[in-house]
């Protein structure tokens, strides 16, 4: 099984190419916080290439920027060229399935929304899914709680 899940911010902003044959191709890099500190007490992050395709590409490119927070689902490729020079360059990269925006509306520039559309809905290069089913519930599963739950700081995760 081949499944790579980041959450972290754009280093930088999306670079949105073209095939040859049209096919629309964008390129981040996200930065991810280890989490821990090195042994001299500084945080460290992985910066991880992160290629995407199509029709996300297209709304990657316009709708997030540096220091936009995505989560990205994919799978890990590698590939290698020669370069310039005749050496060959061997590269690893997250070729993404799907891409979430994180950040809130008011945190991404206005300009560049058109109505009726929310770029902050899941973006995937896969195809549609079939839609979740909504299940409605007859009556209230904490009502037997009472009308107050009594929960320690201790028990927050956060």
């Amino acid at each position: 099984m081949n499944k790579a899940m980041l959450v972290g911010r754009l280093t930088r902003d999306p670079e949105l190419r073209h095939t040859t044959t049209g096919r629309a191709v964008c390129q981040i890099t996200v930065a991810i916080n280890r989490p821990f500190s090195s042994q001299d007490g500084q945080r460290e992050a992985d910066f991880i290439n992160v290629v995407v395709w199509d029709k996300s590409a297209e709304n990657v490119a316009k709708y997030v920027h540096k220091g936009s927070q995505v989560s990205v689902e994919g799978r890990i490729q590698t590939r290698s060229y020669d370069n310039t020079e005749g050496k060959k360059v061997y590269v690893t990269e997250v070729i993404a399935q799907s891409v979430q925006f994180l950040d809130s509306k008011s945190s991404a520039p206005s300009q560049d929304y058109t109505p009726n559309t929310s770029p902050f809905d899941n973006v995937s290069s896969e195809p549609s899914s079939p839609a979740m089913e909504t299940v409605e519930v007859d009556k209230d599963p904490f009502e037997s709680f009472g009308d107050s739950i009594q929960i320690s700081d201790n028990d927050l995760p956060f």
